[in-house]
């Protein structure tokens, strides 16, 4: 008998810590290689992580809602010794000059079932914090720990960049020395002063006001506590941070579908056959990718003073998860005809909801579209999913009395099936007349549809 050892996977290339949601199997429970054996969740994606070999689990060294480095040993399963040999070595890390490996980090714990009051606040610092910058290398290059630092997360870059902060020069507490969101939320609030209004940005760059301390409420007697699930904490911070960055706007259009609905009753059972459930989405989701071609400033991140236009129009699809919600992306959706779309979204949606989806299927995503419309929502005003700068928010799409001009110019009241589509924007970038255009092409290619696409 021999033991494997269990580690935490590299879900992604930025993904350094993973964690442990919730063990599927327990100590002294048989598992088959490959066999799902523990739920972990990353700042890109919630998934299954299967077993490496056969055998029976021994031990679990990382318990649910501790958080650890991504490599660290999590489980050990014993098996048979000529299972060690078929079991394929845990991959290398994918840094290019790994850092000295760090002592252990002390186990995070659990979420506590009742919100606890925050800690004080150290009093205000200056704007540069104590911590020195790495030493860089004698030749000049990079050295690794600098890589480490720089290569936090994509959200913590993110709000780095907004904010103006070199991470290089923050003292991180995650693994390896690397800032995460709580040192850079720390290190904003110092550096935001109450005399100050908000944090000093770069320069040609807007202030961007530190986040408020969340309140403290009371749980009442007969009050349910529910601890907020990773998904949902990096949800919020992510929502918080785009309000602060982006001037949101919103415009809304009505959408007459009727042609639409009757191209989908006629074809619906051919794509089933097929094994693709055709929806209204796939049509607006068409619609969308060629109408991006047309207005590139809709398919564009800002940075800084500089406007990125995007080359690919790669279309993120908002998914509602019992669990919090996430955005799986169809890549290249403008070189897809309605069959490839209509199976991309239904695939990426089964996946998301499974958590069979991979980080690289949630990340590069230049415009997003929204569909509350299925759970009855007229119309919403989303927030923009950053970095990109506008989101499509598809309203309940259902059948109406509507004035209906004949051949001969005469006006008659018949049903229609309609919807509200309605855009929102970020103004720093994308003017009104931009959106509205935009809006208007997508509106008449839904309305005129060609019956060769289908």
């Amino acid at each position: 008998m021999a033991r494997v050892d269990v580690i935490m996977p590299q879900m992604g290339e930025s993904i350094a810590e993973g964690t442990i949601v919730r063990w599927i199997k327990k100590v002294g429970d048989a598992v088959d290689r490959d066999e799902p054996l523990f739920e972990i969740s990353t700042d890109k994606v919630d998934a299954e992580i299967p077993a490496p070999t056969a055998g029976v689990l021994a031990e679990i060294v990382v318990q649910e809602g501790q958080t650890v480095a991504v490599q660290t040993v999590v489980a050990r399963i014993e098996t048979e010794a000529g299972a060690v040999a078929a079991a394929p070595p845990p991959p290398p890390p994918p840094a290019p000059a790994p850092a000295p490996a760090p002592a252990p980090e002390a186990p995070k714990p659990a979420p506590a079932p009742v919100a606890a009051a925050p800690a004080p606040r150290p009093a205000p610092a200056p704007a540069v914090p104590a911590a020195p910058a790495p030493a860089a290398s004698p030749d000049g290059e990079e050295t690794a720990e600098e890589r480490l630092r720089r290569k936090s997360t994509p959200l913590v870059r993110r709000m780095a960049a907004d904010a103006g902060v070199d991470l290089t020069r923050l003292e991180g507490t995650g693994h390896a020395g690397r800032v995460t969101r709580q040192d850079l939320e720390q290190f904003l609030e110092r550096g935001a002063a109450p005399a100050a209004p908000g944090v000093a940005a770069a320069p040609g760059r807007a202030a961007v006001p530190a986040a408020p301390a969340p309140a403290v409420v009371e749980a009442w007697e007969g009050d349910t506590v529910e601890p907020w699930s990773r998904i949902r904490k990096l949800t919020a911070d992510h929502m918080i941070m785009s309000r602060r960055v982006s001037a949101h706007v919103n415009s809304i259009f009505e959408v007459d579908y009727t042609r639409v609905a009757q191209l989908r009753a006629r074809r619906k059972a051919e794509y089933a056959a097929r094994g693709v459930n055709l929806t209204f989405l796939a049509f607006i989701a068409s619609a969308v990718a060629q109408s991006l071609r047309k207005h590139p400033r809709l398919n564009a991140s800002v940075s800084g003073d500089n406007t990125i236009l995007r080359r690919d129009v790669n279309l993120g699809i908002a998914v509602a998860l019992d669990w919090g919600l996430i955005v799986p992306v169809v890549r290249h959706a403008d070189e897809l005809n309605l069959l490839g779309l209509a199976r991309g979204i239904n695939d990426l949606g089964e996946r998301a909801r499974g958590k069979k989806l991979s980080p690289e299927e949630v990340q590069r995503g230049t415009f997003t579209i929204t569909n509350p419309g299925v759970f009855g929502s007229v119309m919403g005003m989303p927030i923009i999913n950053q970095p990109q700068v506008a989101i499509l928010c598809v309203g309940s799409i259902t059948k109406q009395p509507a004035v209906i001009t004949l051949p001969d110019g005469t006006d008659t009241l018949g049903i229609r099936t309609k919807g509200f589509l309605s855009l929102s924007f970020d103004h720093r970038i994308v003017d009104g007349s931009d959106a509205d255009r935009f809006l208007a092409d997508v509106k008449a290619g839904l309305e005129g549809f060609p019956e060769g696409a289908v």
